[in-house]
């Protein structure tokens, strides 16, 4: 392994890395040397991951709180600092479901609980992280979208949308934040195996949802845990304001 992919000296957080994709980009950066903080609605399972991360020899920490609670990101940085002395690296990969719902089910609540969680949940996790990385100098914000945002679908318009407006922030942020060396991407994910999509649409589902794919399958966690091991490493340096979407070519279009 070179130099440039490993994360030594690095303090990463991830939200919702109590289990799915946000525990193995976790668990990821911390084989590869950095120390991280994981935030999870769910504490049993945000505690785990923590004792994951300190079982492979890094500093880990852990908090638990709705991710859409303003008031408990700005306490959670607080710590962050006092605790780790700064921030290199944020993941937000927070999220919730789309259900399914199609534009009669989107009631008002429905619709706001998806914005709260997804857009204003990154907004404000990375609005705080952005002020620790400001006074170090450098940072990284890795945004999680869909690859629906590029595509569309026909169900789950609430959901597609609040990951639409994560592009856009990402997009925004890159531009406001270069001349703070911060660089802002975005991961669009196609569909993985996770608990929370196969307790909502069960392995059935996954499975003739696989066929349509190119590659006939699903990616498991830990293959968009390497794209983002990338980005939080100096590798991806000069990479900033780019969306970039692993899906087994279930959509193709330009990065």
């Amino acid at each position: 392994m070179s130099d440039e992919t490993r994360l030594d000296g690095i303090v990463a957080l991830v939200t919702g890395s109590g289990a799915g994709m946000g525990r193995a980009h976790a668990l990821l950066m911390a084989e590869r040397g950095a120390d991280v903080i994981v935030q999870d609605i769910d504490e049993t399972s945000a505690a785990d991951t923590a004792a994951q991360i300190r079982a492979r020899g890094r500093r880990g920490a852990h908090f638990t709180f709705d991710v859409s609670d303003v008031s408990a990101i700005g306490r959670m940085m607080a710590e962050v600092e006092r605790g780790f002395g700064g921030l290199d690296v944020l993941v937000n990969n927070a999220g919730i479901g789309g259900q399914n719902a199609v534009i009669e089910d989107i009631d008002e609540q429905r619709f706001e609980r998806m914005f709260n969680v997804h857009a204003k949940g990154t907004f404000f996790c990375g609005r705080g992280a952005m002020a620790l990385m400001k006074k170090r100098g450098r940072g990284k914000i890795i945004n999680t979208a869909t690859r629906w945002a590029l595509s569309g679908h026909e169900t789950s318009s609430h959901y597609i949308c609040a990951k639409s407006a994560i592009l856009g922030m990402t997009k925004a942020w890159a531009k406001e934040l270069a001349p703070h060396n911060i660089t802002v991407n975005a991961v669009a994910p196609g569909g993985v195996w996770t608990d929370m999509v196969l307790k909502a649409r069960g392995a059935d589902f996954i499975n003739a949802e696989a066929q349509k794919v190119p590659l006939k399958r699903w990616a498991q966690p830990e293959e968009y845990a390497y794209l983002v091991a990338f980005l939080a490493s100096r590798q991806s340096d000069f990479i900033t304001g780019q969306v970039i979407s692993p899906n087994g070519g279930a959509t193709i279009v330009g990065f």
